[in-house]
């Protein structure tokens, strides 16, 4: 796909309406549209396949990665190494985020917020892309819109500075890892076609996506994933959160 249709499709998609909510504690939620999308890449071998994944019902994604001030707002309490009210909170498990999601919900009276499924998480980091990253196959680019480990001066850098993808969301690469909220497994052979989480594993682990600001462009990918155990915590390892429509 040549360089020029690639961006003629970005300035497309960022044409569509951004539509957004904020919660009482100032957490601002992205609407993301139905839609079908393929995952995965033919690159690495934990990518594969690509297979065709149907999104069938809309859903409101964090605009940021959850912030320190979010975290303490709730949790009276801040576990990461690189203090900032505005950088994205990091060293939490993904134990420590469930419980953050039960006082959330509590706090805002509903039962919709939750991590990701690993297929959402993709759906709405591509924005409507098939390109190595949502911005195209370029890497060079990425500095424009990530904080990694040519830019990030070895520490997180609070969110919202770089540009966002099409769908208005930003920090989806780089800056920290992201948990989702499937079990992991070995590559896409088997997964869930509908979005929904994959949790029928006997893996101790939990995925991760988006990059973080250790990690080199490859790491940074849209279909690139990784892995921690649920207890398991770290100063690039943070979160973003889904509310249902």
């Amino acid at each position: 796909m040549s360089d020029e249709r690639i961006d003629a499709e970005l300035e497309a998609e960022k044409k569509r309406p951004i539509v957004s909510i904020t919660n009482s504690i100032g957490m601002e939620f992205v609407l993301i549209p139905k839609g079908e999308f393929l995952m995965g890449s033919k690159d690495w071998n934990g990518e594969k396949p690509i297979y065709k994944v149907k999104i069938s019902k809309s859903i409101y994604m964090g605009k940021y990665p959850v912030t320190q001030r979010e975290w303490k707002t709730l949790m009276e309490n801040n576990p990461s190494r690189f203090k900032d009210d505005e950088k994205p909170v990091e060293s939490v498990s993904w134990n420590d985020v469930q419980d953050f999601i039960k006082k959330l919900n509590e706090i805002e009276g509903t039962g919709k917020y939750r991590l990701p499924s690993e297929t959402e998480w993709e759906y709405a980091c591509r924005a409507g892309t098939i390109t190595n990253y949502y911005f195209g196959d370029n890497a060079s680019k990425l500095g424009e819109y990530a904080w990694y480990s040519k830019n990030s001066e070895k520490g997180t850098h609070p969110v919202g500075q770089k540009k966002p993808n099409p769908w208005g969301l930003y920090d989806m690469n780089g800056n920290v890892w992201e948990w989702c909220q499937d079990n992991f497994h070995l590559n896409n052979e088997g997964a869930p076609d509908d979005g929904s989480a994959w949790e029928d594993s006997g893996s101790i682990g939990r995925i991760n996506r988006g990059g973080g600001w250790y990690d080199n462009s490859n790491f940074c990918q849209s279909a690139s994933r990784y892995l921690f155990a649920p207890k398991d915590c770290n100063c690039g390892l943070g979160f973003r959160l889904l509310v249902e429509v």
